[in-house]
């Protein structure tokens, strides 16, 4: 028996290709998420009709509450893993299931497409993330503009180190079908007469991220007295975000957030996942990320995403990006990507 340990969005589109070809081939598997205050991973998971148990949570913005959440998921992730027999797991580099199933003698595949705090290799970047799950990897995939030393100077052999040729998301995205009716359907206010600003929180209380700034805050602030449709995807609660962005329109609840982002005319986000969606749709973007990663620095240098952490500079490249797109470039790039999900396969089975 397999079991997926699903921590964000991100992951439920990734893996959900694999769990169908897994289905294919009649081959079991369970998935395993976290509830508590990071609600949208369940209600995505719902989204997509994907059984789950949701076991801890994450424990908040504070190093202490991570900890605590974490010893105590473990003990419960144990009991899972006898249960059901498992005998592989695989994740996006999850410390609880890295440091069960390795204390248990099992399998562990993790993928990991952001080692670093920035693209510049330096040692000291890697994120104590990586450093806790990626030595105890059976087998290590990664994107192809990462390079195998980052992971080998924190002592994962080479030949447990697997490269892939595409970006994240393009897993989900190769095959997805725009559906232009769906958000006429789901967000009714939206006015076809008028460009359309999709905008996405970072997610400030991640590991990775030191703190909350308040920059996008202040260009929301600006942005939404423009003549256009301005759409917040809020990255933890929608209350404040509303009664703050009187004029946008504040989702709050799951959705597709394909169609939106196909249908959009510029992104600013400071998340990672839906700043490549934008960017696979042609759509361009602005990253307000408090660093860059590999693949952010790759889609820089293509022309196909914009980073700044100043007010000033990011209203500037709005108003001069909403006028353009970004598709031909997109098209060149993405179609040089493949997905082979029967390398995964292989690995798991």
């Amino acid at each position: 028996m397999i079991l997926f340990d699903i921590s964000t969005p991100k992951w439920v589109l990734f893996f959900y290709p694999i769990m169908k070809r897994l289905d294919e081939l009649n081959k079991k598997y369970i998935v395993v998420s976290r509830g508590g205050e990071y609600s949208e991973l369940n209600k995505l998971l719902d989204l997509y009709k994907i059984a789950y148990i949701s076991i801890g949570e994450y424990g908040g913005a504070s190093l202490e509450g991570k900890l605590k959440a974490s010893i105590d998921r473990q003990i419960k992730l144990i009991e899972i893993i006898k249960r059901y027999n498992i005998k592989v797991v695989i994740s996006g580099s999850v410390v609880d299931i890295n440091r069960v199933a390795f204390g248990l003698g099992i399998k562990v595949i993790n993928f990991n497409d952001i080692p670093m705090k920035d693209y510049k290799d330096k040692c000291e970047s890697i994120t104590p993330i990586t450093r806790l799950t990626a030595p105890f990897s059976s087998v290590l995939f990664k994107p192809f503009m990462i390079k195998d030393e980052i992971f080998e100077k924190i002592g994962v052999c080479k030949d447990r180190i697997k490269t892939y040729n595409f970006i994240d998301p393009f897993i989900w995205l190769k095959d997805f079908k725009v559906d232009k009716e769906y958000i006429k359907k789901e967000i009714p206010q939206i006015d076809d007469k008028k460009p359309i600003i999709v905008v996405r929180e970072e997610e400030f209380k991640a590991s990775y991220v030191q703190n909350k700034y308040p920059f996008l805050y202040e260009v929301l602030g600006e942005i939404q007295n423009w003549d256009i449709n301005l759409v917040i995807i809020p990255r933890y609660e929608a209350k404040e975000l509303k009664e703050r962005f009187k004029k946008a329109i504040v989702l709050e609840k799951a959705i597709i957030l394909q169609n939106l982002l196909a249908k959009a005319d510029l992104f600013i986000g400071g998340g990672g996942t839906i700043n490549i969606e934008a960017c696979y749709f042609g759509v361009p973007v602005i990253s307000t990320r408090s660093f860059i990663s590999h693949y952010d620095k790759f889609l820089i240098d293509k022309g196909l995403m914009w980073h700044s952490n100043e007010v000033k500079e990011i209203i500037l490249l709005a108003k001069k990006l909403i006028k353009q797109n970004t598709k031909q470039k997109s098209k060149e790039v993405f179609s040089k990507m493949n997905v082979d999900i029967d390398m995964f396969i292989k690995e798991l089975i």
